[in-house]
């Protein structure tokens, strides 16, 4: 079994989608951690979820990177320990470090909420190994501050460093450089990406192209039932 946690943000609200999945689905066991918990030793896997951490009242991300649960986040993953963050979970990512870059407001200023066209572009992740290599997939996106920005050497540097997971196919809507949608660390522990891979792991709502990326990682950690 891998035990999940996912963490419990003042503003939260796509924290009982990814725990449907992790739980209710796969049947792995799932904690709800609040962040202000400072003891994660338990959990193999930390998901940040969606949501609009504190209101998004500074930048996105930004007064949650300094919840007393996310020193043990950073040390989780330099340990080499998994971690995802999904939209407002890539921006606390990138806001406490663990990912370059940054997150900021869309190209047309407006909040997106539709379903986006996606190419895996690496599948010698934990995360994607399930994908075949290049595969289009389509995940739901929900954000206002999701166009993905970088210097010109950061930017070469995930490039050159093979870092981008997933890229925008077709539109990008929201202006992200290179089309990017997912990026991870050097080691591949760490996962960031804007898409909703919770919200398509249920074919009763509409698709299940983001049940590959909880399955798959189960498996290679030989924890599936």
């Amino acid at each position: 079994m891998t035990k999940f946690g996912v963490l419990v943000f003042p503003g939260s609200n796509c924290d009982r989608d990814v725990a449907y999945v992790t739980q209710d689905i796969l049947k792995q066991p799932t904690r709800m951690v609040w962040h202000q918990d400072t003891d994660i030793s338990d959990l193999d896997v930390i998901i940040i979820p969606g949501g609009f951490s504190y209101g998004d009242y500074l930048r996105c991300g930004a007064i949650a990177r300094f919840s007393p649960v996310m020193q043990q986040v950073v040390e989780h993953a330099q340990k080499g320990k998994l971690v995802l963050g999904i939209c407002n979970g890539f921006q606390v990512l990138t806001e406490a470090g663990l990912l370059p870059g940054a997150l900021t407001r869309n190209r047309d200023l407006h909040f997106i909420c539709d379903r986006s066209p996606l190419k895996v572009e690496r599948t010698n992740l934990p995360w994607t190994q399930a994908y075949a290599n290049g595969e289009i997939i389509t995940l739901p996106i929900a954000h206002g501050e999701g166009r993905y920005h970088a210097d010109e050497t950061t930017l070469a540097e995930i490039e050159d460093n093979n870092q981008v997971v997933f890229r925008y196919q077709g539109e990008n809507a929201n202006g992200s450089l290179n089309n990017i949608a997912g990026i991870c660390n050097r080691q591949g522990n760490v996962l960031g990406m804007m898409p909703h891979p919770e919200r398509a792991s249920d074919a009763m709502l509409g698709g299940s192209d983001g049940l590959k990326l909880f399955a798959g990682l189960l498996e290679k950690m030989g924890a599936l039932v």
